[in-house]
């Protein structure tokens, strides 16, 4: 073999089959957003990853999910969460550019990413796919799942599944199961307080699910009550 083949050859393990790999993993998840079109998803990423959590300790155990459609989720929620969460989820593209730029300059003063500036469309592009580590590389494929979902789906498509699959606490996922573990009703019935309580819990639901008291979640519960009139929605 020449020199010239074998110095192709590593050029092509380096740096081609890399790309490759790379450009398979986008198309599946593509392909899989494609199909959530029309289609409920089942179990997500961070499912599976909380669910193996629980059964280090339990080996029966199982997150609770139930999925309802957009219709029987209730108005307050729906506000609430996009108060709490992304207040411009219904104009913009999927990202919120101004409040990426504050969570990186954040993160450069902290040395470490402890904020991602994410918009639901975000947080539904890791709930489905990633993890719960942060990192500038899963940031990046972040973002491409994020201009994928909002490519295929119209907003009320992707706050739907939104809705259905994030977690609101301990093995709870969606807004279904999480109305019953807290208040005992459907999704449907929850009122404004109630929803504005659940919004609150999102960025920590695990502690707040343990923390139910806290003076924090009752101030920002009060917040977001004032914010959800103005909350539009999808």
């Amino acid at each position: 073999m020449s020199k010239s083949a074998g110095k192709w050859r590593w050029v092509k393990w380096v740096f081609i089959v890399p790309i490759l790999l790379f450009l398979a993993v986008q198309l599946y998840f593509l392909l899989q957003i494609w199909w959530w079109v029309d289609h409920n998803p089942g179990m997500t990423s961070f499912m599976r990853e909380q669910q193996s959590a629980l059964r280090e300790k339990n080996p029966n155990a199982n997150i609770t999910q139930l999925w309802v459609p957009y219709n029987r989720i209730s108005n307050n929620l729906k506000r609430a969460i996009i108060a709490s969460e992304d207040a411009n989820f219904s104009d913009h593209d999927g990202v919120d550019w101004e409040a990426l730029q504050k969570a990186y300059e954040k993160n450069n003063k902290k040395h470490k990413v402890v904020s991602g500036g994410s918009t639901i469309t975000q947080q539904l592009a890791k709930n489905l796919f990633l993890s719960g580590s942060r990192s500038y590389v899963r940031k990046g494929q972040e973002l491409i799942i994020t201009f994928m979902l909002e490519t295929l789906m119209d907003k009320e498509r992707i706050f739907e599944i939104y809705l259905n699959v994030v977690e609101f606490g301990n093995g709870t996922f969606g807004a279904e199961a999480a109305a019953r573990h807290y208040y005992g009703v459907s999704a449907a019935n929850l009122s404004a307080p109630q929803a504005a309580k659940l919004a609150v819990l999102l960025p920590n639901p695990r502690y707040f699910d343990k923390h139910r008291d806290s003076n924090y979640l009752a101030r920002r519960t009060g917040v977001i009550l004032r914010r959800m009139g103005s909350a539009d929605l999808p």
